[in-house]
């Protein structure tokens, strides 16, 4: 009954957005606690095989495809079905769909474990994609329901931020300290508590959506499209970024192009479908969509580069480096609190591009990172930028699950997290073919004549290491220095890229959004009504 109420009470409530809603009281803070263990495990599984990888050749001889398949289709998986996924838990029931997901990825995670070929663990790698695709939207749905006082709502929308974001650092370093004292199927297994404990205390905890607000059956075409279009972009983006242009990815690209634009043109004609076009088109909520997508260009793109930075130029262990890694999460914890604060008091687009300013700034930091370069001056640098880029998107995120209409929530999340994978796609291929461009050229004036494979010394940092292994230690000296100069002059460039684009980011974030995301009670000009019959100017 209280459910009910409560669930009642969100839908009555939504008037003016950014208006004061009823508080959120402790059952609502623990439901959010509980709903934070499936995201931190769900992003952390994107990582988590980095260091397990070794063993599970060892154990399974998977080919050198089936190896990347293991990696990959877990976030194949998991993009592809974010969008059906959103659309299916507005329809069903939010608190539906993460019960079924958390089912799903609980006995995902114990097949994974103890599975006894490659194909199977392939094919288990699926299922906890489509688990984690029913999870990831529904907790960032949920908050809208869950919190309907828009100060609380923000401070909800830092923590889901903040956890997601950590997740994905966490992972390797999970994954190291557990395969230390346990076979590779432990990686797995710790998903299993958190996924029990969901499904105990999430129908006690969380309200269902109302469900049946939703006209029109579920677009089975819509579904289709939209799971080849994403998977075929993010894949075909993927690997360009791995091995450089190849005719197969690019005809992915523009296959994965074309069926998106056939899913556009469906949406256009459905009167119920999966995708609000309006929605995506209004600045509250296609704005942030594109913010979002930028952040994780350099998020995703630049974390290639430290972690092999840390690796390969300074020499720490994989354990090691994956630790230091964590230390840029102080900027996320100092930021991305700061920012929820100052949003209070000023419009949030000018938060949102000072912290693209500030991310840019680390940037530039990076940037000027050199071989002989301290620890701190990385680490450092690092900090700054997670901390600005964290910032900028928990807002974003806010702003947008502020805009969407409660019946929609799921999927404007799912669009959001959609916008990222791909986000995070393009900067992988895109930054990552910048570092890749850097690094051949400086290898091809410096390496001295007649090196041996001096193909695989051109094309990576991992390449130079492996010949020098077998090489007299002067020679192998001499390439190792040259190749750890080239990568972090390419790191430089790169870092030089994402600079220049989180600038953009943080010009278009403060003119483009501005007046939509004004302090609670401000009142917006008559001219910022985007279109619609209610006042743009949201506070959440």
């Amino acid at each position: 009954m209280e459910n009910t109420q409560r669930t009642q009470r969100a839908q009555n409530t939504e008037h003016a957005e950014g208006a004061p809603g009823p508080l959120a009281g402790r059952k609502e803070w623990t439901a959010l606690g509980v709903l934070m263990l499936p995201l931190l495990l769900v992003s952390m599984d994107v990582s988590v095989l980095y260091f397990a990888i070794p063993y599970i050749s060892q154990d399974l001889e998977p080919s050198a495809t089936q190896q990347l398949w293991i990696l990959d289709m877990y976030g194949f998986v998991l993009a592809g079905l974010l969008i059906v996924m959103g659309d299916l838990g507005d329809r069903i029931g939010r608190r539906t769909l993460v019960l079924a997901g958390a089912a799903v990825f609980g006995a995902a995670s114990v097949a994974a474990a103890y599975a006894h070929s490659a194909e199977v663990l392939i094919g288990v790698r699926a299922l906890l994609g489509l688990g984690g695709a029913a999870l990831m939207p529904s907790t960032l749905a949920l908050i809208r329901n869950l919190f309907l006082d828009a100060r609380q709502r923000a401070k909800a929308v830092t923590l889901w931020t903040g956890v997601m974001t950590t997740g994905i650092s966490l992972g390797p370093v999970v994954s190291g300290l557990l395969l230390e004292h346990f076979w590779w199927g432990s990686v797995f297994l710790i998903n299993l508590p958190a996924m029990v404990l969901l499904l105990l205390l999430v129908p006690f905890l969380v309200p269902e959506t109302a469900t049946g607000t939703r006209g029109g059956r579920f677009d089975l075409l819509s579904a289709l499209l939209s799971l080849g279009a994403l998977l075929a972009v993010i894949y075909g983006i993927k690997e360009w970024a791995r091995h450089g242009y190849e005719p197969l990815p690019a005809l992915c690209v523009v296959a994965g192009l074309v069926l998106g634009a056939v899913f556009v043109h469906r949406q256009r004609r459905l009167a119920h479908p999966m995708i609000d076009l309006g929605l995506l088109g209004r600045r509250a909520f296609g704005g942030p969509v594109l913010a979002n997508l930028l952040a994780m260009f350099a998020t995703v793109g630049m974390a290639v580069f430290f972690t092999q930075y840390l690796q390969s130029v300074l020499g720490q262990s994989p354990l090691t480096a994956a630790l230091w890694s964590l230390v840029p999460a102080a900027g996320v914890a100092l930021m991305a609190p700061t920012g929820a604060a100052l949003a209070q008091r000023t419009d949030r687009a000018y938060v949102m591009g000072g912290g693209f300013l500030l991310a840019a700034c680390g940037f530039l930091w990076l940037a000027q990172v050199r071989t002989d370069s301290p620890l701190w001056f990385s680490l450092a640098g690092g900090a700054v930028y997670a901390g600005g880029l964290v910032a900028a998107m928990t807002l974003a995120n806010e702003l947008a699950l502020g805009a969407a209409p409660p019946e929609r929530a799921g999927s404007a999340a799912a669009v959001l997290e959609s916008g990222q994978e791909l986000g995070g796609a393009l900067g992988m291929a895109i930054l990552g073919s910048i570092g890749a461009a850097v690094y051949s050229r400086d290898m091809a004036h410096a390496l001295p004549a007649g090196t041996p494979h001096a193909d695989a010394v051109r094309e990576t940092l991992g390449g130079a290491a492996a010949v020098a292994a077998e090489l007299p230690a002067a020679t192998a000296d001499t390439v190792l220095s040259a190749a750890r100069e080239a990568f972090t002059h390419g790191l430089g460039i790169a870092a030089i890229g994402a600079a220049v684009v989180m600038a953009g980011a943080g010009v278009l974030s403060a003119g483009f959004l501005r007046g939509l995301g004004r302090p609670a009670g401000t009142v917006p000009p008559a001219s910022e009504h985007d279109g619609d019959s209610r006042p743009t100017a949201v506070a959440s």
